[in-house]
């Protein structure tokens, strides 16, 4: 497709998960951005796999969950192997029931995120330009100008902003002098999606299996007897040339124990991981998401996961300056919040993963001996399961730091900053059942009441909400009740206590007060968020 703008809001340079999900949340938000990769088209092999539940409430806030949920699969459990035989098995099934309308890991390949994706943008008539790639950008304070090699022809482009989602080698990224810094694991490893012919491997379960030379992991995929398997190269395949998937087999074999048969190979590679992390994650007017930003090892499938919540954090941000909608300093905000997770995600995913590969004579004998029990004593307690949980599907991801929260309640479990708690709603009027999530599927900033408001309060409010914020701000309210007191518990709201709180387009809390108080509220959107 032939590239014909000179002129765009916002440039976003590559198509992978986060540079869709990008576009997606842009045109959400009512922004129409440019799109473009190097690549000749999407691709059926990415390496990610898992869909965390953080990610599952974004796409179901998008209003495409179920498509998702339909052609993907639930991990059931996580089971430790030695020898052929099961050590220890970690049930996630409704691991994080009550936290989540999706308390489960799911299994949906990145490629099916991309497709799902681009079905988004086609809808909403925004197009990808494959086959398209950045040569250069330069920086004003006004502008940036970026020149572009299209379909054999090169073009400037002027852009207000530029995204670049391009990946661990981004353009974006070295043309704006941001270093990269960190390094490569040692260890070369291999990839493969396989159709299985073996009955031993549980295909509603992950399964790793650990020995003192190695490891494997078996994914279970969505489709029959379908597994993606990862592992490390034994050290006299490290150097050889060529590799096909019956050269790893015998190692293999070897790690789990079992004679895995293969009866259908899909795709096979090798490749070496890297653990990096961007020195910033914006140069002026050009701003890092996804592997641009940070790559780390797959442990606990956070890589795409997290791409995709840079993006959902930015563009609401991004979308409400091109839109003159927001103060542009709102978008100091994005590597305040989004920074400090790379940070603990890499730190985190680095320690397991040397851990895994250690061959050390300790390391092997905790594997062996201590690592079972240890398993199953911590799975057995409640409270670690619950923040196992909240970690891995990144529900636990809190804000409270930022610039742009403002705290005026006393609550001690829930302040400004954290992720809106999911929970259940009963509509009294509507005799119907939804939930705080629900609520905020529109774009824009939602107002929460949760309380007793007298009738003119309550109209006042909404007046006040029509003359200054319509549309910008969404309005609910929900009164006492007996079926709706699990609410007030969570917010621990006291009788005769009415309090409220802004929610974020991205679902966060921005604003808790415990009462209802319009000034301050005003002084929130305003002075803090940069409401115009």
């Amino acid at each position: 497709m032939t590239l014909s703008e000179t002129h765009t809001k916002v440039l976003i340079v590559g198509a992978g998960p986060s540079g869709l999900m990008m576009a997606a949340q842009l045109l959400r938000h009512g922004v129409q951005p440019v799109i473009i990769d190097i690549k000749r088209g999407p691709t059926d092999e990415s390496k990610a796999l898992a869909v965390q539940a953080r990610s599952l409430e974004i796409y179901r806030q998008m209003g495409i969950i179920d498509k998702i949920l339909k052609d993907g699969k639930q991990a059931q459990a996580v089971s430790f192997n030695r020898n052929g035989k099961q050590i220890a098995q970690l049930q996630f099934s409704h691991v994080g029931e009550g936290q989540t309308l999706f308390p489960f890991i799911h299994l949906y390949q990145q490629s099916k995120n991309e497709r799902l994706l681009l079905e988004f943008l086609t809808l909403n008539c925004c197009p990808v330009y494959w086959e398209t790639n950045l040569i250069s950008i330069k920086q004003t304070t006004d502008t940036v100008t970026a020149e572009i090699q299209n379909n054999n022809s090169i073009l400037t482009l002027q852009c207000d902003y530029v995204v670049g989602a391009d990946g661990a080698h981004s353009v974006v990224r070295k043309q704006s002098g941001i270093a990269f810094s960190g390094d490569t694991y040692q260890h070369e490893f291999y990839l493969a999606d396989v159709e299985l012919d073996n009955d031993t491997f549980n295909d509603n379960e992950v399964q790793l299996f650990l020995e003192k030379k190695g490891f494997s992991v078996f994914f279970p995929m969505p489709e029959p007897n379908r597994f993606r398997i990862i592992g490390n190269l034994p050290e006299n395949l490290n150097k050889k040339e060529d590799l096909v998937i019956e050269d790893v087999l015998p190692c293999l074999n070897s790690i789990t124990g079992l004679s895995v048969n293969i009866s259908h190979n899909y795709w096979f590679t090798t490749y070496r991981l890297h653990h990096r992390m961007a020195d910033k994650f914006r140069q002026q007017r050009c701003f890092l998401v996804g592997d641009a930003a940070h790559i780390h090892s797959p442990v606990g499938g956070q890589g795409m996961n997290t791409g995709l919540q840079d993006a959902y954090n930015l563009a609401w941000k991004l979308a409400g300056v091109v839109n003159n909608q927001l103060n542009p300093s709102i978008l100091d905000s994005y590597s305040i919040e989004r920074m400090p997770v790379a940070k603990d995600l890499l730190s985190t995913t680095d320690r397991v993963f040397s851990f895994v590969m250690s061959g050390g004579i300790f390391a092997n004998l905790f594997k062996k001996w201590l690592l079972p029990a240890a398993l199953k004593w911590v799975w057995s307690k409640e409270n670690i399961r619950e923040e196992f949980f909240k970690r891995v599907s990144q529900i636990g991801i809190s804000y409270r730091d930022s610039a742009i929260n403002l705290n005026v309640s006393q609550s001690t479990q829930i302040k400004a900053g954290d992720r809106l708690p999911y929970l259940k709603v009963f509509d009294e009027k509507k005799q119907l059942e939804t939930d705080l999530h629900e609520w905020c599927s529109k774009p824009g900033f939602t107002l929460i009441v949760v309380g007793k408001l007298a009738e003119l309060d309550l109209f006042t409010l909404a007046k006040w909400i029509t003359q200054n914020y319509q549309p910008a701000l969404n309005f609910f309210y929900l009164p006492p009740s007996a079926k709706n007191q699990p609410v007030f518990d969570a917010f621990e709201i006291k009788a005769n206590q009415a309090k409220s709180l802004i929610v974020r387009p991205d679902m966060y809390i921005g604003f808790i007060n415990d009462k209802v108080d319009m000034v301050l509220m005003d002084n929130y959107l305003r002075n803090i968020v940069g409401v115009n």
